[in-house]
């Protein structure tokens, strides 16, 4: 089915539904319709040809406001709706921090409202991070007042780019870039933001899984609301057979942090160099890293996709 907007469903027998907003192209992946677009900022830096490391991030970075306390969710409450000068600044700290990373996946984030001042936040990253490639996945757009949104910030420019909406209530998405490998394979990037309830948040579990299917090489990273204690995160885990999820990596609250509710997990051909969390309190989680390595023999290709979005 195509609506007046552009945008394609499509029913598995073998998964939910999934849903991908087209920009330029149709070709579908598996059972999924994927379509490419993206944007990019020229004159900066990519990775090398035949690298086979990847240096990843993912953070919340609740649209730029620094908590401290549990307490500043009441007397900052006004930031989630009014701009603050405080909040570009601690952009700009967030983008040090961005600079040693090769690709990074953000979680509320703001593309453009007036509580950031009409900044696209994503865009903001990117450019003061010197990444050369981002996209935005706007989830809730609120008008003028909020554009709730996942970001993908890339120092290698994806072959393709996929936006799925979860199940549940609307509001929580996915956001799959896929980056070509030497085997011709790619290695999709998943950026997600699951729900608070644990009804939805299992049927977003299921829905990976089912997403799982389609890439041997996979990385699934960003806030999943839960810990790993979560019985529907550990049956995720299982039936997908990824790695990564640790139960000593807490980034919630950044202030003291005692849950584990960012997670970055990859499919059993990746290999996980390193995995921490990133003492860097500017927001009210922690970003979490990893490093991992592509299988022997196989590298990120040097011809990744050709075409602006």
């Amino acid at each position: 089915m195509i609506d007046a907007e552009g945008d394609v469903r499509t029913a598995s027998s073998s998964g939910p539904t999934m849903h991908a907003r087209s920009a330029d192209s149709a070709e579908p992946i598996a059972a999924v319709p994927a379509h490419a677009r993206h944007q990019s900022v020229s004159h900066a830096s990519s990775l090398p040809a035949g690298t086979r490391h990847l240096k990843l991030l993912s953070f919340n970075v609740q649209a730029g406001i620094y908590s401290r306390r549990y307490s500043d969710y009441f007397t900052n409450s006004w930031k989630h709706i009014l701009p603050h000068p405080e909040r570009l600044a601690n952009l700009t700290r967030i983008a040090q921090l961005l600079h040693q990373f090769d690709l990074v996946g953000l979680q509320e984030v703001d593309a453009g409202s007036l509580r950031s001042a009409y900044i696209d936040q994503i865009q903001y990253l990117a450019r003061h991070g010197a990444f050369p490639h981002w996209y935005r996945q706007v989830n809730r757009n609120l008008g003028p007042f909020a554009q709730h949104s996942n970001g993908l910030l890339s120092r290698l420019r994806p072959q393709r780019i996929t936006e799925h909406k979860l199940p549940g209530l609307p509001g929580r998405g996915a956001v799959v870039a896929e980056l070509g490998l030497s085997d011709r394979e790619t290695l999709a990037v998943a950026i997600v933001h699951l729900a608070l309830g644990w009804r939805a948040r299992r049927r977003q579990l299921d829905y990976l899984v089912a997403l799982s299917e389609l890439h041997p090489y996979l990385v699934i990273m960003g806030d999943f609301n839960c810990g790993c204690d979560s019985k529907g995160l550990r049956a995720m885990v299982r039936k997908t057979e990824m790695r990564g999820l640790d139960c000593e990596l807490k980034t919630f609250p950044s202030w003291r942090p005692t849950h584990n509710l960012d997670h970055i997990l990859v499919s059993r051909p990746l290999r996980v160099i390193t995995a921490r969390v990133v003492d860097y309190a500017l927001s009210d989680h922690l970003p979490i890293s990893m490093t991992i390595e592509l299988p022997e023999g196989v590298s990120f290709s040097a011809h990744q996709g050709e075409h602006e979005g």
